[in-house]
């Protein structure tokens, strides 16, 4: 690395000292301007430029924060007094202390702890080569053979290129926010691009919208050509489904289930429960539960199954009981309704023999596709209906939660991104009785597998969409434009690095244009992310001119 200290580039002398910040006399106003020497470009001294300062044993690196002129010549400013004698102008700024160095060894960076340059130490301007390379030592691990670095935009101060480690950006999982139309789908689509084109390892994208159709061919809808089949889910899936949690009518249904699934399994001759034994039903059922997960049964007869069961123990086999099937009404009539929605049937794989099945996509993805590296799940065409969306993303996660404690992601990592995810995260679906199911899956992906391989990037418009268990796992924020205190205020308080000083950048930036904060990097970035080769579908529609 070049000399950082090269008086060609000297700015101005420190004259005030705090534990966060310096106060920087510039000698003459010329100083800000941007310049270049030998060939390297240099900001200047312009507010959220990085600077240099020069200490006696430690180099530091700042970021201004403030400028401003004494009293004396705030009065003096006119156009032509700047252009032609700028050396009658002495503007004094404020800095950030942001990291600090060896000055024999000025490539390796950490944060500050009690150390602070001095009164009169010389500040010089930050040159964009030598961001750069700081930039690059950022999330270097020991085994730095193995580090894999992409490009993924350069700092919006400057025009020093950010490469970044792919380990320190979702090794701890990794969440991308922003209002509305500040970015955040085209750094989605640049990091799955980024990943794929550099790396040997695979992305699954949940696209709740449709927009990334065009990032990959390798695509699969629900409720197109894709479905969730219904054998995969358990009895609780299935109050989740039908929105039942009362523990009578929870136990028809399940009792239900049961019974379709033992014809299924060719247990028992018909669902018919009036007059036999229920001695032999329980145990035919222990006898074949092992059975039970996976079992394809007829769904389109459990209404009426619903009705079979309700029946009361007599004293020696079943009778009708009239009061059961009164308090069950209810769930045989939304099932009832269920079974008409053409995309529910669809979605779940009912009476549709031309979709594929989901979990053998991923399955297949995973374990045998070796030419693509993304694979797209789209849900722009499944309905809001039954929070069946919900339910299918949740248990896609929950199968990719089991997948990964077999270790099979260890070797070669997988990545889930999750847009739009505010519509899948948080979510508790109501019952009738004003019970409620939480839906925790992807809570509990974030929670334990960054060990086991697997890695999850959330990209939602709010922080506050995140649960609180989940933002804390978050390891890495890319942070588009926020406006609201709150939102602002839960990026604060879930990175430690996330100060009032660097958070007031947020409200204005402009469209791709992001903060970077994350474990492995000491010190916050303020970058413009480049454009993707393949963007997503998410341009705002334009109002049109009447004829």
């Amino acid at each position: 690395m070049n000399n950082p200290f090269d008086h060609n580039c000297f700015l101005g002398y420190v004259n005030e000292i705090t534990p966060q910040y310096v106060k920087v006399h510039f000698p003459s106003s010329g100083l800000l301007s941007k310049f270049h020497h030998n060939g390297v470009n240099f900001a200047g001294g312009n507010v959220g430029n990085f600077i240099i300062i020069e200490g006696e044993e430690y180099g530091f690196l700042a970021r201004i924060v403030k400028l401003n002129l004494p009293d004396s010549e705030k009065k003096e400013i006119n156009e032509n007094k700047i252009k032609n004698d700028q050396s009658k102008f002495h503007p004094s700024g404020e800095a950030e202390l942001l990291l600090s160095f060896d000055l024999y060894k000025p490539n390796k960076l950490s944060k500050i702890i009690c150390k602070y340059p001095f009164i009169g130490a010389k500040v010089y301007s930050c040159s964009d080569e030598q961001m750069s390379k700081y930039v690059k030592e950022f999330g270097k691990q020991n085994d730095n053979d193995r580090d894999i670095y992409a490009k993924i935009g350069e700092l919006t101060s400057n025009n020093a290129k950010c490469n970044i480690s792919l380990n320190a950006l979702f090794g701890r999982h990794c969440a991308i926010v922003g209002a509305t139309g500040g970015g955040k789908s085209w750094t989605v689509a640049k990091l799955t691009e980024i990943i794929s084109n550099q790396t040997s390892n695979k992305v699954i994208l949940i696209d709740a919208t449709g927009e990334y159709a065009n990032l990959t061919d390798n695509s699969v809808s629900f409720g197109e050509n894709v479905s969730f089949p219904y054998k995969y889910l358990s009895n609780t899936d299935f109050c989740f489904l039908f929105r039942e949690c009362s523990p009578n009518t929870v136990s028809v249904l399940c009792e239900a289930i049961h019974t379709l699934k033992l014809i299924k399994l060719k247990k028992l001759s018909d669902g018919i429960k009036v007059g036999k034994d229920p001695i032999i039903i329980k145990q035919t059922i222990a006898e074949n539960i092992h059975l039970f997960k996976d079992c394809n049964f007829d769904i389109k007869q459990l209404p009426a199954q619903l009705v079979n069961e309700c029946v009361k123990v007599g004293r020696t086999t079943y009778e009708e009981d009239n009061f059961k099937l009164s308090y069950t009404s209810h769930l045989i009539s939304r099932i009832n309704l269920f079974l008409t929605n053409r995309t529910m049937c669809s979605a779940l794989g009912i009476d549709d023999n031309k979709t594929d099945d989901i979990i053998s996509k991923i399955t297949n993805f995973i374990e045998k596709d070796k030419t693509n590296g993304i694979l797209r799940i789209s849900f722009e065409k499944i309905s809001y209906d039954f929070s069946i969306r919900e339910i299918a993303v949740n248990f896609v996660s929950f199968f990719l939660l089991e997948k990964s404690r077999t270790n099979i992601f260890k070797k070669s990592p997988l990545i889930l991104f999750v847009d739009e995810a505010h519509q899948f995260l948080n979510k508790r679906i109501n019952a009738e009785d004003d019970t409620v199911f939480s839906l925790q899956n992807i809570d509990s992906i974030a929670k334990e597998c960054r060990k086991y391989g697997l890695f999850l990037c959330l990209a939602t418009q709010m922080a506050r969409d995140i649960p609180i268990g989940t933002l804390s796992q978050i390891g890495t924020f890319i942070v588009h434009r926020l406006i609201n205190e709150q939102d602002k205020k839960a990026i604060e308080n879930a990175s430690s690095l996330a100060n009032r000083s660097v958070l007031s950048f947020l409200p204005v930036l402009g469209k791709g244009e992001a903060l970077l904060i994350g474990v492995d990097f000491p010190m916050p970035l303020l970058i413009r992310l480049d454009v993707p080769s393949t963007p997503p579908d998410s341009n705002t529609p334009k109002l049109s001119k009447k004829n």
